[in-house]
């Protein structure tokens, strides 16, 4: 089997850029049926990071489940609301402990990136109800940076360029 580079990933599906983050994605499915809010009742998207992206700091209302499937090893932080947080590797090496799926629970802070020294990785996020833009809540550096001293350097890592 071939290995694609990310830029084979990005003909291959036609990923454009996320509106809010730095990832290429593809939307693969809106459920047709919505909430009374108007959102769908659930979405599923595959995105794509390389070593210039980052999934940027942020949290969400409803949970969230990530899913590893293909390239290198993603390092995902989670900013727990109860002040706990934790690093979770998705990736294929189950037996080290990566994992290729997790759930990130409603309201909890969430940033994703490449492990260093990978060229990229493809993951996948489903959502019921679905995502919608107005959803996405940014980070306040300020506080997580208070809250999460030990963890200042992936934080800044994970915030848009020139926040830090």
């Amino acid at each position: 089997m071939t290995r694609p580079t990310p830029d084979d990933l990005r003909r291959l599906w036609n990923l454009t850029r996320m509106p809010t983050e730095t990832v290429d994605f593809l939307q693969t499915y809106i459920d047709p049926k919505q909430g009374p809010d108007g959102k769908p009742l659930c979405t599923a998207t595959v995105a794509l990071l390389d070593v210039d992206a980052c999934s940027e700091m942020h949290a969400l209302p409803t949970d969230e489940i990530w899913h590893f499937y293909l390239g290198d090893p993603i390092e995902l932080l989670l900013l727990y609301p109860d002040g706990r947080d934790e690093l979770v590797i998705l990736g294929q090496d189950v037996l080290a402990g990566e994992r290729v799926q997790t759930v990130v629970p409603a309201g909890t802070i969430m940033g994703a990136r490449l492990r260093p020294g990978g060229d990229f990785g493809v993951y996948g996020n489903t959502m019921a109800p679905g995502f919608a833009i107005s959803d996405f809540e940014p980070l306040d550096l300020a506080d997580a940076l208070r809250r999460w001293p030990h963890r200042r350097d992936l934080i800044v890592a994970m915030v848009p360029q020139g926040e830090e």
